[in-house]
């Protein structure tokens, strides 16, 4: 019993004079550490102030963030390096290489994400603050991150859309140039006079305040619809925000209708006339004329049943010949 507590206790003692010999190497490679990070935060607020100017502001911040990570990993090697020197920089390679492969399966949507957020804030296809309409959400640009972007609604949600998804699909961007056009279908009636109504129109539009002047605003005909013609309106306004577009196309739409009806251009709307040939009374017409359900000649065709034998006949549960 004492022979294993004095191998015990020469064990200890082995360990602790090694620990007194690696002090000095785990002190060093702490404030290695320590400068390392600090010298990270330094030269992030650097990248980011030199890059405010010309990169978009979420895009200095993932520099910044970046660069900062780089150097506090590297800061990190060479601290391990220091406190054990019999491990190398390469031992560190090689390990990762032999984990790398799970890693890279494990999280390979994680990197693919990271990697088409890079690529969407350096390209910027959008911005901060542009609209966007992506499959079947539209709304406003409030973040864009490394992983995913951040989207607002306009009835106020969240939508989260992961980046590979933006970067790989297509998506329309309303706020990407200073002025867009906004359209509109009228119909007028067939006896109206199409070129009235447009001249109607057109100045209709161009007294609306917010509506650009040039490109001008031009009517095409587009249909013979079944109520009368379809005309197409079309005017350009600034900014081409959602809210902008939805208060100018009111006002356009408000005058385009008071123009017309004070002109006596008339608006229809689409009707139906449906027209019921010979089915109950003798009346109605004559079968040996119509082309409807019946042939024309002189054949043998069966004579109209008056709407009180029908009656009759199908409480008797009987059917007639026509009927």
């Amino acid at each position: 019993m004492n022979a294993e507590i004095a191998i015990a206790y020469q064990r200890l003692n082995a360990l602790g004079i090694s620990a007194m010999r690696q002090l000095p190497n785990l002190v060093i490679a702490l404030l290695v550490f320590l400068l390392f990070l600090l010298a990270a935060r330094i030269v992030r607020k650097v990248v980011q102030r030199f890059n405010a100017k010309k990169y978009h502001h979420n895009l200095v911040l993932v520099l910044g963030r970046m660069t900062q990570w780089g150097i506090g990993m590297l800061g990190m090697l060479l601290a391990i390096t220091i406190a054990f020197p019999s491990f190398t920089p390469a031992n560190l390679v090689s390990a990762l290489g032999i984990t790398g492969i799970a890693i890279g399966f494990a999280f390979k949507d994680i990197f693919e994400n990271f990697l088409a957020g890079i690529l969407i804030l350096l390209t910027e296809p959008f911005r901060m603050g542009d609209q966007i309409v992506f499959g079947n959400f539209e709304g406003t640009i409030e973040q864009i991150e490394t992983r995913a972007t951040k989207m607002r609604t306009y009835d106020g949600r969240l939508v989260i859309i992961p980046n590979a998804d933006l970067y790989k699909g297509s998506f329309i961007v309303n706020t990407a140039y200073p002025e867009r056009r906004l359209q509109y279908d009228v119909v007028i009636g067939n006896g109206d006079d199409i070129a009235t109504a447009k001249r109607v129109m057109l100045e209709a539009i161009r007294a609306v305040a917010g509506v650009e002047a040039e490109p001008a605003p031009d009517a095409l005909v587009v249909e013979y619809a079944d109520a009368g013609v379809k005309i197409r309106i079309r005017w350009w306004i600034r900014p081409p925000r959602r809210a902008d577009a939805l208060d100018l196309q009111d006002k356009v739409l408000e005058s385009v209708k008071a123009a017309l009806t004070a002109q006596g251009i008339d608006l229809p709307f689409p009707t139906h006339q449906v027209l019921f040939h010979d089915q109950t009374e003798a009346t109605d017409g004559d079968r040996r004329r119509q082309r409807e359900g019946w042939p024309a000649g002189k054949g043998d065709v069966p004579e109209p049943a008056r709407l009180g034998e029908v009656l009759r006949t199908l409480a008797d549960g009987k059917r007639t010949p026509d009927a």
